[in-house]
C-alpha cells in the first residue's frame, strides 16, 4: 500500500474535488460515486492540509458533511491559490530548480554543456546533461529562463531586471496585490507578492469568485487558442448527469455571469453550424487543432448576434429563429414609476411602450426565452399578460404559477379577486 502524498502530479482530479468541497459541499464520503472511498480520503486529507482554517464539518446521522466555508469580503488573498502550490517533485528536480537558478543569478549566458560543468565544478554535484538541458527548456518555456541562439549555438540567462524593479516600486506592489484579488489568473500577482514578501494590507474584495482560479489552467489554453485563432478538441463533463463526450469548435469570446459569476465560453459548433456556449468548470481538457481560416468572420457574425442574447443561450426552441416575447404590466403612475424604470434599465434592449391608463407592454426578440423567466417571474403580481411566439416558454411560465398555487394552496376563489387580471 502506497503512502499518503500531499503533493499532487495531477491537478484535474484535484480540481474536480476542492470544486465540489466548496461550491456544492455538504456531502458524506458515501455521496462520492465516482471514485473510491480511499481517494476521497486521500483528497479530503489534502484538502484539510492546504485550506484547514477554512474546513468546516457537519455531522448528520453520524457521518461528516465536509464543505469550505470562506468569505471573499475578509481575506486579503485566495486561499485556493494554495491548491496551484502542492505540485510534487523529485531529489533531482528541486535540486537542479535551485542550483541552475543560482548559477545564473549574476547575468551569465551559458550553455547546457557549460552549466552541466559548471554544476559539477562550483556544487561538486553530477547531473546527467540531458536532465539539464531538459530542465533549462522546460524553464524557458515557462518564462524562467531566457532562451536565445548564439551563433549555432543556444545559451540560457536569467534575467533580474524585473524582480528589483518591482520590489523597488511600493506602487506597482500594491497593483499587483489588486490584481490577486480581482482578475483572471491572479495567481501571477500572489506568486510575485509571496516571492518579495509583500501582503495585502489595503484591498478587500466584497463579491469576489475565489473559484474562479480552479478554471484559470483551462481559461489560459482557450485565451491562447483564440489569439491563435485556433479551433480546438473540448472534453466536457456534464454537471448534471456526470456523462463525458468531446466537442470540436472554434473559440470566440468568454462570457462572465454578473449575476453568479459563472464563466463560459463561446465556440462555433462546426457541426451543428451554430455558436454554443459551454461552462467552463465543465470543461476538463482542451487540445488544439488546426487554425480557422474563418475566424474573423464568425467573429463578426457573432457581434451581430449577441445583441439578441438575454444569457448564454443561442438555441431557442425553433431552430435559426428568434423567438419573441410580450409582457403586458400593470404599473400604478406615479407611485411606481421606479418599476417602469427598472423595466427600461434590466430589459436588454427591449422596447417599452404605454398601451393604456397604468398599463405598459414590453416586447423583445432574444434566441432563448426561456433564459427570460427568473427575470420575468419578478414581475408577478404586475403581469397582465404574457405572450410569447415559443409556446413551451409561455406554458411553463403559467405551469409554474399553477404549481405555486397547489404550494401557497391558492384556491380559484382567492385566484378570482386579483384585480383588473393581474397575475398573482
Amino acid at each position: 500500500m502506497s503512502d499518503f502524498q500531499e503533493l499532487i502530479k495531477s491537478f484535474p482530479k484535484t480540481r474536480e474535488y476542492v470544486r465540489d468541497f466548496f461550491v456544492y459541499g455538504f456531502k458524506t464520503r458515501n455521496e462520492f460515486k465516482d471514485k473510491s472511498p480511499r481517494t476521497y480520503d486521500n483528497e479530503r486529507r489534502r484538502l484539510e492540509s492546504w485550506l484547514s482554517p477554512y474546513i468546516r464539518k457537519d455531522y448528520v446521522s453520524n457521518k461528516a458533511n465536509i464543505s469550505l466555508a470562506i468569505d471573499s469580503n475578509l481575506l486579503d488573498t485566495n486561499p485556493l491559490f494554495q491548491v496551484w502550490k502542492t505540485k510534487s517533485f523529485t531529489d533531482n528536480d528541486i535540486s537542479l530548480h535551485f542550483l541552475i537558478l543560482d548559477l545564473l543569478q549574476n547575468g551569465r549566458k551559458m550553455t547546457v554543456e557549460e552549466i552541466t560543468d559548471s554544476l559539477l565544478a562550483e556544487y561538486e554535484t553530477f547531473f546527467d546533461i540531458q536532465s539539464v538541458r531538459r530542465k533549462c527548456n522546460s524553464y524557458s518555456k515557462e518564462g524562467l529562463l531566457n532562451k536565445e541562439k548564439s551563433g549555432k549555438t543556444v545559451v540560457f540567462s536569467l534575467d533580474n531586471t524585473l524582480p528589483a524593479w518591482l520590489q523597488a516600486n511600493e506602487a506597482v506592489m500594491d497593483a499587483l496585490a489588486f490584481y490577486q484579488m480581482a482578475s483572471c489568473f491572479g495567481i501571477i500577482g500572489n506568486e510575485l507578492m509571496e516571492q518579495f514578501d509583500y501582503h495585502n494590507h489595503t484591498f478587500r474584495v466584497k463579491h469576489s469568485f475565489f473559484v474562479h482560479t480552479l478554471e484559470d489552467e483551462i481559461l489560459l489554453s482557450l485565451l491562447e487558442a483564440m489569439n491563435q485563432k485556433l479551433e480546438v478538441q473540448l472534453e466536457i463533463k456534464s454537471s448534471k448527469k456526470n456523462i463525458s463526450n468531446t466537442v470540436c469548435c472554434i473559440p470566440m469570446q468568454i462570457f462572465t455571469s454578473t449575476r453568479s459569476g459563472r464563466r463560459f465560453l463561446c465556440g462555433y459548433v462546426g457541426k451543428s453550424k451554430r455558436f454554443t456556449c459551454f461552462r467552463l468548470d465543465t470543461i476538463k481538457c482542451v487540445a488544439a487543432l488546426e487554425q480557422s481560416e474563418e475566424y474573423d468572420g464568425l467573429l463578426l457574425k457573432l457581434s451581430r448576434n449577441r445583441q439578441y442574447l438575454w444569457g448564454v443561450s443561442f438555441q431557442g426552441t425553433e431552430r435559426n429563429h428568434l423567438e419573441k416575447l410580450i409582457m403586458d404590466l400593470q404599473i400604478m403612475e406615479p407611485y411606481e414609476n421606479y418599476i417602469l424604470d427598472r423595466l427600461k434599465r434590466e430589459g436588454r434592449g427591449g422596447t417599452v411602450q404605454k398601451t393604456g391608463p397604468n398599463v405598459y407592454r414590453y416586447e423583445i426578440e432574444v434566441f432563448d426565452c426561456n433564459e427570460m423567466l427568473p427575470w420575468i417571474r419578478t414581475f408577478i403580481g404586475r403581469i397582465l399578460s404574457l405572450q410569447c411566439s415559443s409556446k413551451s416558454v409561455e406554458q411553463r411560465f403559467y405551469r409554474d404559477l399553477q404549481t405555486m398555487y397547489h404550494i401557497y394552496q391558492i384556491n380559484e376563489e382567492s385566484k378570482g379577486e386579483t384585480a383588473n387580471g393581474v397575475i398573482f
